[in-house]
């Protein structure tokens, strides 16, 4: 015993079933009330919006309990203040609707400084120190970026309209990007978890293991197929890994494969969760927002570079199993057709009610994720064995609930830090300013206008999530690529993959460290290998440039399904370039310019 430490008593144990208690009935109230907006009608959105923020708070500043006496009460001081802060805003919502954005009297700007501070710590908490600093620097400007020479200023916003249309207003926290959060995010992370608190995870493990097991490196394949599958539904990077790779990493290692290949594997293939629809890390339900656009149409679009990403992964994954030696595994490893039937329907019939609703019928992401969601929580009452347990029934559901909960409060401090930022940019102008730049400095050439914008992607996505790199991104070089002549759709899902960059580029290749460290594995060879099964990320984005009928099934099916072959050759021919596996340097030195020929030249438009 450590010393100073005192041994778990009854009180301590009785405090700890309490707060147990008090989040569990947090997130009963937290997923109950975002499935119940689904169905509610019209809710005013300085209702429900400063709702999702209160309901958020807690788990930010309350669940993570830190060590620190100053960093403890300071988190409970500011939940404290936020709740007090959003619960005005939802008692007085008619009189401030009349104020039209602009501040009156001491104690709205103390407001105004109050949620700025909760929601830019909330984010600093929950994601660490850059996000939470971008938005300073932007609302710094907001203030005071009229005092800056030259065309980067701006004529000056008066601080109580500024600040109002930031916090009483839709402009900045309760804009449409958190609306976004409220209505369709909050329910796709439920269903998320409620597929994986159940059955569901072993369903995509056994499917992926039957399909891919017996090829060449069975076990990297079913990391490759697992993750495309459980990405599907989870949309991130990290749950991926932590999820999908406490199997297959040790499966890998158990069986001879080099650390350093089995981590790249799993890191590549986790970040692919996040351009997978239908979920995409919120990444489509943002679009959707932006665009304007029917989620399916995004969905169409995102599905074959999506598919081509995992292709290239896979194509990696067997050079690497020539190089090494890698067998596939033996038939009495692979689990058995009664295994399949028993545990994919965890995942198959909510997954599949999602897309049949989605697809045949005219109502909402948000009601087909509903209806998938009551289906999942339907089979948690039973598991593989055919068992039907009502208190298994309740651990799981609180399981799925308490997940659920807490990973809405992580989503719903990423997108309202960055409705901060994007609120400045349309208050300042700042983005069309920044837009003149890129045109001017690419010489008003597309390619050199995209080069910039992956670049600014990379730098932005090292430390900022992905969703939030993206929608940062696109308000600033999304009208630059489109005044250059890219259409929005194919600027956005441009944008949106190469703010993914940063998952497997060093030097901060989030997804890599975990990997790397599960694997207990130095992280640079990790990385390297990584970047070379994961060519896809650097490459599709600019493949489905130039040939947009990748991204059109919807409007020409043959046309994309060519297109799809094309690109998929060209990548197989880059990544036999890149991963040698005993080939002669010519053959490898002619496959790297055929392939990039084969992807790039002769564009298929349709």
């Amino acid at each position: 015993m450590r010393g100073g430490e005192a041994a778990a008593g009854p009180d301590s144990v009785e405090a700890t079933g309490v707060r147990r208690g008090f989040f569990s009935l947090l997130a009963l109230v937290s997923v109950g009330f975002h499935l119940w907006l689904i169905f509610a009608g019209l809710i005013p959105n300085l209702v429900s919006r400063p709702l999702h923020l209160m309901l958020a708070l807690p788990w930010v500043f309350l669940a993570a309990e830190p060590r620190g006496v100053f960093q403890r009460w300071s988190g409970r001081l500011l939940c404290l203040a936020g709740l007090i802060a959003c619960s005005y805003i939802i008692a007085d919502l008619d009189r401030l609707d009349e104020q039209y954005g602009s501040l009156r009297g001491p104690w709205q700007f103390v407001l105004a400084g109050v949620l700025l501070v909760v929601v830019l710590e909330m984010a600093r908490r929950a994601i660490k120190l850059a996000l939470p600093l971008v938005a300073v620097i932007a609302l710094a400007y907001g203030l005071f970026g009229q005092h800056l020479p030259g065309e980067f200023g701006h004529p000056g916003i008066p601080a109580n309209s500024f600040l109002g249309t930031l916090v009483i207003a839709e402009g900045g926290l309760w804009g449409s990007l958190t609306g976004v959060s409220v209505n369709v995010v909050a329910v796709f992370v439920i269903l998320g978890a409620f597929v994986g608190a159940g059955e569901g995870g072993a369903g995509f493990m056994a499917l992926a293991t039957r399909l891919a097991g017996r090829f060449r490196a069975g076990a990297a394949k079913v990391s490759v197929l697992s993750s495309a599958f459980f990405g599907s539904i989870s949309g991130s990077a990290s749950a991926n890994v932590a999820s999908t790779g406490a199997i297959t990493l040790p499966a890998m290692k158990r069986l001879g494969y080099p650390p350093s290949f089995a981590a790249a594997v799993e890191a590549v293939a986790s970040s692919g969760g996040q351009i997978m629809p239908p979920l995409m890390g919120a990444g489509a339900f943002i679009m959707v927002e932006l665009l304007r656009l029917p989620y399916t149409a995004i969905m169409a679009a995102a599905i074959l570079p999506a598919l081509l990403f995992f292709w290239a992964a896979w194509c990696g994954v067997d050079r690497f199993a020539r190089a090494y030696g890698l067998k596939g595994l033996a038939r009495d490893q692979l689990p058995g057709r009664d295994t399949l039937l028993r545990t994919v329907p965890f995942f198959l019939v909510p997954f599949g009610l999602l897309l049949v609703v989605l697809f045949a019928t005219g109502y909402t992401p948000q009601f087909a994720a509903g209806l998938a969601i009551f289906a999942a929580a339907a089979l948690l009452i039973t598991d593989r064995s055919g068992s039907v347990s009502p208190s298994a029934f309740l651990r799981r559901f609180e399981t799925a609930c308490v997940n659920a909960a807490g990973q809405i409060a992580t989503i719903a401090a990423i997108i309202l830090c960055a409705g901060i930022v994007i609120g400045v940019l349309n208050l300042t102008g700042l983005g069309v300013k920044v837009t003149s730049v890129i045109v001017g400095l690419s010489g008003g050439n597309l390619w050199g206008a995209l080069l910039l914008t992956a670049l600014a992607c990379l730098i932005l996505g090292m430390e900022v999530p992905t969703t939030a790199a993206y929608v940062i991104c696109v308000s600033v070089a999304g009208p630059a690529l489109q005044e250059l002549g890219l259409p929005a759709l194919q600027a956005h899902l441009f944008v949106f993959w190469y703010a993914l960059l940063s998952t497997i580029t060093p030097p901060v290749c989030g997804t890599v460290f975990i990997a790397a460290g599960m694997a207990k594995t130095p992280w640079l060879p990790v990385a390297g290998n990584a970047m070379r099964l994961g060519l896809g990320l650097y490459l599709v984005p600019l493949a489905f440039v130039a040939n947009p009928a990748l991204i059109a099934p919807d409007t020409d099916l043959l046309l994309a399904l060519a297109a799809l072959l094309k690109i998929g050759l060209g990548l197989w021919l880059i990544s036999r370039a890149l991963i040698g596996a005993g080939d002669a340097l010519w053959l490898r030195l002619c496959a790297f310019p055929l392939g990039v020929a084969v992807v790039f030249a002769f564009g298929i438009t349709g």
